[in-house]
C-alpha cells in the first residue's frame, strides 16, 4: 500500500503518453491504457471500475452447444443473415415468456452484439423520412452510441433525464419532438451509466409520443432483468422485464447476452423488431436500400454490407441458453445478482467516508444495485476527482463523457471489482479521505 498516493508527476506524465489532455473527457478505452501503464510501473493491481467488464463465468450449457456445433462442422458453413431458425424461435419465446410482448421469429435477428443492433437500425431507421434526421438520445447513456451515429454522418441530439422524472418528461420531449427532425429514440434499461430504470409511466409516455410523432424507440436492454428489486426471472410469470414495446409498435429492442448472459466473449446479441414496424414501407428507404420495407432492409443490406450474419456457432450457444430459459430449467439472473451484492458493498464504503450517489432515486424508489452506480465527492469536479482517485489505485469515468449534465460526478463499474477485494477498496478511500478531508 506503500505506492499510494502515486506522485502526480508520473500519473500526468503517463496520461500525456496516452494523449489525455483533459482526464474528464477521456474515453474508456484510454484510462483503460492509463491504468495498465500505472499498475506495471507500479507493480500494483488497481481497483478497476472504468469499464464494464463482465466478470463472472459463462454458462456451460452456452460453451457446450457451442463447442458440438463446432466439432459438428458449422465452422465450414455461412449462417443465414436472418439467423438459425432456434435463434429465432428462441428469441421469439424469450420475449413472450420474459417481457409479454408477442414477436413472431422474423423479427428476431441475431447480431454481432447489440453493438452491431443498434449501428444497423441507425442506418435503416434513420433513412425512413428525408425530414427526419436525427436521434434523440436520452441521457446519460453509452458514448459509443453518439459516436455510431457520428461515424455514419448523422445528426443526434440529447438530454440528461435527471431533472425529468416521471410526467416531466413528456414536456422535455415534446420540446424536441415538435421540431419535427427527430428519427429515432435511445436510452438504455437499466441504464448504463446512472442505473436508473425508467418506470412504466415514463416507458408509456415514450411510447405514446412515438406513435404520435412517427419515431422509432430504440431500447437498450443490454442488462436485461438486471434491477434487482424485482424478480424478473420466471419464465411466463408477473413481473416482467418492463419495456416500451407494452406501449408502441413503433420498437426496436437491443439484445445482449455479455452481461445477463455472461457471454461477452464470443459478440452475439439480436434485435427484437415488432412485427409491424418489420413490414412497415417508407418509400425513401428505397432510394438508399433495395427495398422500401424496414426489416427487409435492415437484413438484406444493412447486416449484409456489415457482416453478412453473424457467427454461427456464437447463434447455437445464445439459442441453447434461451431454450434452457425458456424451458425454466436455467435461472439466467440468478448467478449475475453478485454485481448486485458487490454493489451495494461498494457504495456503502464509498458513502459511510463522504461520498454520495450522484443518480439516487427512480421518481420516489431508491435506485437498484447492480452492474453501475454513480459517485461524486463535496468540492471535487469529475475530472479533478477522477485525476486523484487514480492515485490511490481506483479507476473510473466522469459522467462528461455519457451525455449527464452532472459533470461532479463518475461511473463505478462493479463487474471487475470481487467481493473479495472490498477490504483493498475501503483502505484505499480512507487513504484519499484522509488526504482529502471534507471542510
Amino acid at each position: 500500500m506503500n505506492v499510494f498516493p502515486i506522485d502526480e508527476k508520473i500519473a500526468e506524465s503517463f496520461r500525456k503518453e496516452y494523449g489525455i489532455n483533459n482526464i474528464a473527457h477521456a474515453t474508456i478505452r484510454q484510462i483503460v491504457h492509463l491504468v495498465n501503464r500505472l499498475e506495471k510501473e507500479f507493480e500494483v493491481k488497481f481497483i478497476r471500475t472504468e469499464m464494464g467488464v463482465p466478470g463472472l463465468t459463462a454458462p456451460k450449457v452456452g460453451v457446450k452447444a457451442e463447442c458440438d456445433a463446432l466439432d459438428n462442422g458449422v465452422a465450414s458453413s455461412y449462417p443465414p443473415i436472418e439467423g438459425i431458425p432456434p435463434f429465432k424461435e428462441e428469441l421469439s419465446r424469450f420475449s413472450k415468456l420474459f417481457m409479454d410482448i408477442d414477436v413472431k421469429p422474423m423479427g428476431c435477428i441475431p447480431t454481432v452484439g447489440s453493438m452491431q443492433a443498434s449501428f444497423v437500425t441507425f442506418m435503416v431507421a434513420n433513412k425512413r423520412d428525408k425530414t427526419k434526421d436525427t436521434t434523440l438520445f436520452i441521457d446519460p447513456g453509452f458514448p459509443v452510441h453518439k459516436r455510431q451515429v457520428a461515424i455514419q454522418g448523422m445528426k443526434y441530439e440529447s438530454f440528461d433525464i435527471y431533472e425529468y422524472r416521471g410526467d416531466k418528461l413528456r414536456g422535455k420531449l415534446e420540446s424536441y419532438l415538435k421540431k419535427g427532425n427527430i428519427s429515432t429514440f435511445l436510452y438504455s434499461n437499466p441504464n448504463n451509466p446512472a442505473w436508473i430504470c425508467f418506470t412504466e409511466k415514463e416507458l408509456k409516455i415514450i411510447g405514446e409520443l412515438a406513435d404520435k410523432y412517427g419515431v422509432v424507440v430504440m431500447e437498450d436492454l443490454a442488462y436485461f432483468g438486471m434491477d434487482f428489486r424485482e424478480n424478473y426471472s420466471n419464465a411466463g410469470e408477473a413481473p416482467y422485464q418492463p419495456t416500451v414495446a407494452k406501449y408502441t409498435d413503433n420498437y426496436v429492442l437491443l439484445i445482449s447476452s455479455s452481461k445477463a448472459f455472461s457471454y461477452a466473449g464470443q459478440r452475439i446479441g439480436g434485435l427484437v423488431i415488432s412485427d409491424k414496424l418489420f413490414e412497415m414501407q417508407f418509400p425513401h428507404l428505397s432510394e438508399v436500400f433495395n427495398t422500401d420495407k424496414f426489416g427487409a432492409a435492415i437484413l438484406q443490406d444493412a447486416i449484409y454490407a456489415a457482416s453478412a450474419g453473424c457467427a454461427y456457432s456464437g447463434q447455437v450457444a445464445l439459442a441453447a441458453m434461451l431454450k434452457e430459459v425458456n424451458d425454466g430449467k436455467y435461472n439466467f439472473l440468478a448467478g449475475v445478482k453478485e454485481y448486485g451484492e458487490r454493489a451495494q458493498r461498494m457504495k456503502k464504503i464509498f458513502t459511510e467516508r463522504g461520498f454520495y450517489l450522484v443518480y439516487d432515486k427512480d421518481e420516489d424508489k431508491d435506485l437498484a444495485d447492480g452492474f453501475y452506480f454513480t459517485i461524486a465527492y463535496p468540492g471535487m469536479s469529475g475530472e479533478k476527482l477522477l485525476s486523484e482517485l487514480i492515485r490511490y489505485g481506483i479507476s473510473a469515468i466522469t459522467l462528461d463523457t455519457t451525455g449527464s449534465s452532472r459533470t461532479e460526478g463518475l461511473r463505478i463499474c462493479t463487474s471487475q471489482t470481487s467481493l473479495e477485494r472490498m477490504d483493498e477498496l475501503s483502505r484505499r478511500v480512507d487513504l484519499f479521505v484522509n488526504d482529502f478531508k471534507i471542510s
